[in-house]
């Protein structure tokens, strides 16, 4: 799918309506923060319902905690990212390789990061990402070996649980609403 923010625009959408329905893909607007973003396979989504009142209510820093996690996971992995000031996101080889965009009200945030583990570039070609003319890149593709979805899932999880206190527990969906049949 592809996203629009609520600073998005439709001329950072670079292929026509038929194009996209011919690859699946639905266009969405959305109340995140930011422009036009893809999401798609082969990326790690995180979307953290924080209130930030108890968090000092400091927005920036949030993001910041986001971007720190995510550059410490690929660190994990032998890639080296950082941080571009006044662009939210992570970059790696002069290419971004995580989106931020945050929706906050009454201090609490939705939406959040999408970390490129081995996204089809193609997919990314047809919009300009976060509305710049810049390109993105995967983990897969910065590394020499194969990055495990898995374990990139598990090390942004302790990353972000060390970065902000959090404590993660497996929870089958069926559980979490109370079993199908009741």
């Amino acid at each position: 799918m592809i996203t629009f923010g609520r600073s998005g625009s439709h001329e950072n959408l670079l292929v026509s309506p038929d194009v996209l329905k011919r690859e699946g893909i639905e266009l969405f607007e959305v109340e995140r923060g930011g422009d036009v973003t893809y999401h798609g396979p082969g990326q790690l989504v995180v979307y953290p319902i924080v209130d930030l009142r108890a968090q000092g209510r400091d927005l920036k820093g949030f993001v910041r905690g986001l971007e720190a996690a995510a550059i410490s996971t690929l660190a994990d992995l032998g890639v080296a990212a950082d941080r571009r000031d006044g662009y939210p996101g992570v970059w790696a080889s002069g290419r971004k390789i995580a989106a931020i965009g945050i929706y906050v009200n009454g201090w609490v945030t939705r939406h959040g990061m999408a970390l490129n583990v081995a996204v089809n570039p193609r997919h990314f070609a047809m919009i300009r990402p976060c509305g710049l003319s810049v390109e993105t890149v995967s983990a897969c593709d910065l590394t020499e070996q194969a990055v495990p979805f898995e374990r990139v899932r598990d090390l942004l999880l302790g990353h972000l649980g060390r970065r902000f206190g959090w404590v993660f527990e497996h929870a089958d969906l069926e559980d979490a609403l109370g079993g199908a049949d009741e």
